[in-house]
């Protein structure tokens, strides 16, 4: 029995994380139903993670952190706008014009656009002669036309089979589901350059929950002033004891916290592959709870669209993996000496702390 667990354990973890992310969804979309404002959501959120972060970062890396210099500081301050700040704002305002099941399957077409990105700047090779080759191209492809689906094709509802076993009290109404969509693929795209951008950064940074804890504050001041611009009422920055101020302590304790740590353990035991996997369970999570439990329309256009990049995105990771297993031979044969085994061990470091960030700043 023990021994079943064992086995097992990364899998039920993953299947909870996910259940998370499910749940952060409603309650985000409640709390703008009660009138919380997306960028000021960012903004507390971030607050709480950095509170939760910034300790643990502080006490587990004191002696691994190297000095921050001014123009790693930049680098941060600019990772952060990518990452934090312009994506997520972006992202859960696209929540508030379109509907969870459509953010939630929109998210699963990063992969595809950092792989584009990658191939622009010829980080990532393509050989079309090998089948792990023609699959990446094919997964991409697959992708980036179930996010036109999506976004342009919102088709027919499905017709309701009873009423809403769970009302949501002042529910958003989805209004303006192309503009949503340009929000939801706009930080997509930024979120894909970000994932680049900072594999650069953490080789010059290495210590990872220090790098996330700067991220998630300075992403933080970054969105208050963005909120502040916006929203020169106080009474917009009001949360009283109710599902906003709850909808922040979860997004930044579970979501931004417990589940970090989460994935590092199933990073080590497993490896980014095996997380990345998950990710489609959130969406088909989502799409059940919002047809069958709070009684939303889905659309013909959300489930079609939504089928295709999930079909896309396993087709990349399976290329992906492919990629792994090969370096894996390959650094079997060729390692010979210890300074090979360390330049390995930073590489696998950096892939974890990749999972990990994108898991922090994007919350799925």
């Amino acid at each position: 029995m023990k021994g079943i667990y064992r086995r097992f354990k990364p899998h039920v973890l993953m299947v909870f994380t996910q259940i998370c992310y499910t749940l952060q969804y409603f309650f985000t979309e409640a709390s703008f139903g009660r009138g919380m404002k997306p960028h000021i959501f960012v903004t507390y959120r971030h607050a709480a993670a950095s509170l939760i972060i910034c300790p643990i970062a502080y006490f587990l890396e004191r002696d691994a952190r190297p000095k921050l210099t001014w123009a790693l500081f930049l680098e941060i301050f600019v990772l952060s706008i990518l990452g934090v700040s312009l994506t997520l704002n972006m992202y859960f305002a696209s929540l508030l014009y379109t509907s969870p099941t459509f953010v939630t399957a929109m998210s699963n077409t990063v992969a595809a656009l950092t792989f584009i990105v990658a191939v622009l700047l010829r980080l990532e090779t393509v050989d079309l002669k090998k089948a792990r080759g023609k699959a990446k191209v094919a997964g991409t492809i697959i992708s980036l036309a179930g996010v036109t689906t999506m976004t342009f094709y919102k088709g027919r509802p499905f017709r309701n089979l009873g009423g809403a076993l769970i009302h949501i009290q002042g529910q958003t109404v989805h209004e303006s589901w192309l503009k949503g969509s340009m929000f939801a693929v706009a930080s997509t795209i930024a979120w894909s350059i970000w994932y680049i951008m900072q594999a650069y950064t953490v080789k010059r940074y290495p210590a990872q929950l220090s790098l996330t804890a700067w991220m998630c504050f300075i992403g933080c001041l970054q969105s208050a002033v963005f909120s502040v611009i916006l929203e020169h009422k106080s009474e917009a920055w009001h949360i009283g004891f109710n599902i906003q101020l709850w909808t922040i302590i979860y997004s930044g304790a579970i979501c931004s916290g417990l589940i970090i740590f989460i994935f590092l353990w199933c990073n080590d035991k497993k490896g980014p592959v095996f997380v990345t996997l998950f990710d489609p369970l959130a969406t088909i999570l989502v799409a059940l709870l919002a047809y069958f439990v709070v009684g939303e329309r889905m659309y013909i256009g959300s489930l079609l669209g939504g089928l295709i990049v999930i079909i896309g995105l396993y087709l990349l990771l399976w290329g992906k993996e492919n990629d792994q297993e090969t370096a894996g031979e390959q650094h079997e044969l060729l390692n010979i000496s210890s300074g090979k085994q360390q330049q390995q061990q930073q590489h696998e470091s950096h892939e974890k702390f990749n999972i990990l960030a994108v898991r922090l700043a994007f919350g799925n």
